[in-house]
């Protein structure tokens, strides 16, 4: 029998907040990982039951707590009901195929955002869902995997750099966002040389592996473009929710943050235009070179057309040709069939056309 793990169908006919997990599962068991902090003090803990994150519910420090893992039900429900999270907050963090979103809870926030890398083994480009609840002193992050890009995150609140330590939660939120979305440009950046190496291998030699290739990258900029454009939505939503939860002085960062959202999105826009533009080019070069290479056959052809003529004139079978009891007949016919392709090739040269 299938199994139903990580197909939608398999909630079908289930109640509103019931704890299936949608996806691919990543990892064979959860991770839970605890940074608690504040100016003074640090901590930094694996976990390795849900129950040890509890003490940190009500702490006077700001407490990190990351989930590595979200198919495990159990895990996601333990955490979701110490901390107050609603059943259907949990059942969209089991579902890794949400778009990015933001949600006031009221006593939290809830933001939901897509992780955007290459695979490691080649080009191919991989999104995972990262699922963010802001509390009052505590944030959880709920990861597919393990690996992220938030180890420069880690290490300024493990060596105190910056003002991270000093500020809250909601501080704490922007410096995750902001790192997946300067992961952005990570990737456009990769994506723009290739996307630049396909087009001199466009404008220099175009094959049939070319044009692949850029169906290929327009399939990649149509992902990049359906993962990132709600991202906009979501900082712009954060930045004017009226939550206590976002202090004044963390606002400056996300519209920096939403300023930087703008600058991908414009330069997705700007490379699916490059590749519309370049399958253009393809297609006429296409055109171009089969024009070419009609123009050869055809010249070709026109050249022959004469000497055609000539051998079939003399290929008739009638006795009174003069030509045919003539000595040096063959070696003259020859002599206007080689001088009759002589002049049309000089004429096409005069004319440049070939």
């Amino acid at each position: 029998m299938a199994n139903m793990e990580g197909k939608r169908s398999g909630k079908t006919g289930r109640e509103s907040g019931s704890l299936v997990h949608v996806g691919e599962r990543k990892v064979e068991s959860a991770r839970i990982t605890i940074i608690d902090y504040d100016a003074e003090k640090f901590l930094e803990k694996e976990a390795g039951t849900p129950e040890e994150c509890f003490e940190f519910r009500d702490t006077a420090t700001v407490t990190w707590i990351n989930i590595d893992g979200v198919h495990d039900a159990e895990v996601i429900d333990k955490l979701g009901g110490r901390f107050g999270l609603h059943p259907l907050i949990l059942e969209d963090i089991m579902n890794t195929d949400q778009r990015p979103k933001f949600e006031d809870l009221g006593d939290a926030l809830y933001v939901v955002l897509r992780m955007i890398d290459f695979d490691g083994k080649g080009p191919k480009i991989e999104s995972e869902q990262l699922s963010l609840v802001v509390g009052p002193n505590f944030v959880l992050s709920f990861q597919e995997r393990p690996g992220d890009m938030f180890d420069p995150v880690r290490e300024r609140i493990r060596k105190g750099k910056g003002r991270i330590r000093k500020l809250g939660p909601d501080y704490l939120a922007y410096a995750l966002m902001d790192s997946v979305v300067d992961q952005y440009f990570v990737v456009l950046e990769k994506l723009g040389e290739r996307i630049e190496t396909l087009e001199e291998e466009l404008i220099a030699d175009p094959r049939t592996s070319t044009l692949h290739e850029i169906h290929g990258l327009k399939r990649e900029t149509l992902f990049l473009r359906k993962s990132i454009w709600p991202v906009r939505e979501v900082i712009a939503g954060l930045e004017r929710a009226e939550s206590a939860l976002i202090k004044e002085s963390t606002g400056i960062f996300l519209r920096d943050v939403y300023d930087h959202t703008i600058q991908v999105v414009d330069n997705v826009e700007t490379f699916r235009d490059m590749l519309s533009n370049m399958l253009e080019t393809y297609l006429s070069s296409l055109s171009n070179r089969m024009n070419q290479v009609m123009k050869v056959l055809t010249i070709i052809a026109t050249i022959f057309i004469p000497l055609t003529f000539i051998a079939g004139v003399y290929g008739m079978n009638f006795k009174n040709m003069p030509e045919l009891e003539w000595r040096w007949g063959y070696a003259f016919i020859w002599i206007v069939m080689i001088a009759a392709g002589a002049a049309m090739v000089v004429y096409f040269k005069r004319k440049k056309w070939f």
